[in-house]
């Protein structure tokens, strides 16, 4: 009998040890904080309020600003800009050109003063933008042009009154802004760090870059990413009694390629490190991890390595508070859009609306595209992990021939499914790239006016998958064509976006109406 009573004991308190873990899992944050493409992340703490800014580059609105209450689940409140330029073909998707992987790049985000201050950079342009505001969450923004693209800068508030720009790849340079941040003082120029790369070795892929600057008990930090050949995204931090220098540096983190970012503290007075981290299809995806501190210097993770759960609140809903399901249902004071929406590059705003037909968005064209890619007003949002779903009702009965219309998934190598008017009759198509051609994998016959259409993602441990499916009655779905691979790719240089899109080929002046885009998600803790 008494082996029996050992092993029954043994078995009891296992399972409270296991209920205990899924109790502390359950009410813990889990890394990654938001599983979806938010890269390039600035965060700043005002009072306890916590603010981010994010890249989306060729996307419009640009550059995104989040809040939050407890650096785990963010709502999105505004952009610091419409469009960053109007009179570039490749802003526009004008005459064959385009701008995706480029448009605004990693922005800074900074309050002083009472001010927020917001600046990003163009490879497009060739220019940086810094956008300032009283209001953060409803501006309006003042708009600052320097003439130079300033590589990943970070803008800096000294305590003496003086204003930094810290910028580069490598070779990392410094100067001095003017009071009101509209322009560089050109006689401080010089260079800050002559190779910031060093402190991971000689034999570099990615030179340092993603600089943010911070100072911390009259300490001055300097964070940025490197990548050594053979190895994996690195953080290097540099730290400086004086702001001249001298910098002495050293390898912060080396885990699950997790890097570029900085350092945030909360009102209670503890601190974490944000970063990112590349994920495949679903783009590239912020992690926190807890930083304490040893002989001045921030020691980021647990042990060198990127924890799965943190001292946070757990994040409340399936979905990261950045996509949002949409019916298009206005009321009188509703924004025509809500802001989870983007642009693929500027949009038209002439040939889409919410108030022609209440409760539908129409797409209208005027033009005619030779491909899915430089049509214009494809309307997106965010795919997310670990799986989400995005299911469109959409009405057809308007399309002119050669009109093609649906939902995708954006990036370079996309996949989509759509109805195609051709030769007097409608089909509904689905499309992927084969070797860089879009492909049509299968074509089935439509015969009414409204059609309902899915696409599911799959990034459970990098799988990067989608599948497309049709429905008829919104009740029976079936599937079309087959599974697609959704890899990332730098000339995009963006995570998956589901879009509804509607163009021509052939005649201008058709329109399609959307009923509305639902999106869903699924929790997992495969990543």
């Amino acid at each position: 009998m008494m082996p029996n009573k050992i092993k029954i004991r043994s078995v009891f308190f296992s399972l409270v040890l296991l209920f205990t873990w899924c109790d502390y899992a359950q009410n813990k944050a889990q890394n990654p904080v938001i599983f979806a493409d938010v890269p390039d992340m600035s965060i700043i703490r005002v009072n306890d309020i916590y603010y981010m800014s994010s890249t989306t580059m060729h996307m419009n609105p640009g550059v995104p600003i989040m809040k939050s209450k407890d650096l785990v689940n963010w709502k999105l409140i505004n952009y610091a800009y419409q469009t960053l330029e109007d009179n570039d073909d490749r802003l526009n998707l004008n005459n064959g050109k385009n701008d995706y992987g480029r448009g605004s790049w990693a922005s800074s985000l900074r309050y002083h003063k009472g001010i927020y201050y917001v600046s990003t950079f163009s490879g497009t342009t060739g220019k940086t933008y810094i956008f300032s505001t009283k209001d953060i969450e409803k501006g309006p923004w003042k708009r600052a042009v320097l003439n130079n693209s300033y590589h990943d800068h970070s803008i800096f508030f000294d305590d003496d009154g003086k204003i930094y720009m810290v910028w580069g790849a490598g070779k990392l340079q410094i100067a001095e802004l003017n009071a009101d941040l509209s322009a560089v003082q050109e006689q401080t120029k010089r260079v800050l760090i002559e190779n910031a790369s060093a402190p991971a070795g000689n034999n570099i892929m990615l030179q340092s870059e993603g600089s943010q600057l911070f100072k911390v008990k009259g300490k001055y930090y300097l964070f940025n990413i490197v990548w050594p050949k053979d190895g994996m995204r690195t953080v290097i931090i540099h730290r400086a009694d004086h702001i001249s220098g001298p910098w002495e540096g050293k390898v912060a983190l080396q885990d699950l390629g997790v890097a570029q970012g900085g350092l945030i503290n909360t009102p209670d007075g503890r601190w974490f490190a944000y970063l990112f981290r590349d994920s495949g299809g679903v783009g590239r995806i912020p992690y926190l991890l807890p930083v304490t501190w040893e002989a001045g210097w921030p020691v980021l993770g647990e042990n060198g390595k990127v924890p799965e759960y943190l001292d946070l609140p757990a994040g409340k809903g399936l979905i990261p508070g950045i996509v949002q399901s949409d019916d298009f249902n206005r009321k009188k004071n509703d924004a025509d859009l809500p802001l989870a929406w983007q642009w693929n590059h500027n949009p038209d705003n002439s040939l889409w609306s919410v108030k022609e037909r209440k409760g539908y968005l129409r797409l209208k064209t005027a033009r005619t595209d030779s491909s899915f890619v430089q049509a214009k007003n494809t309307l997106t949002q965010r795919t997310f992990g670990p799986e989400s779903t995005g299911t469109i009702l959409m009405e057809v009965s308007k399309m002119k021939e050669g009109d093609f219309a649906g939902l995708s998934l954006l990036q370079k190598n996309y996949a989509l499914i759509g109805v195609r008017a051709e030769k007097g009759s409608k089909k509904m198509v689905m499309i992927e790239m084969v070797k860089d051609n879009p492909t049509e994998i299968q074509s089935i016959p439509l015969t009414q006016d409204k059609v309902y259409f899915k696409a599911e993602c799959d990034f459970k441990n990098k799988k990067d998958e989608g599948r497309f499916f049709y429905s008829l009655d919104g009740k029976k779905w079936i599937s079309i064509g087959n599974a697609v691979k959704l890899p990332y790719t730098l000339p995009h240089f963006m995570g998956y976006r589901f879009g509804l899109f509607n163009y021509s080929t052939k005649a201008a002046g058709g329109f399609v109406d959307f009923d509305y885009f639902h999106i869903e998600g699924q929790i997992s803790k495969n990543k």
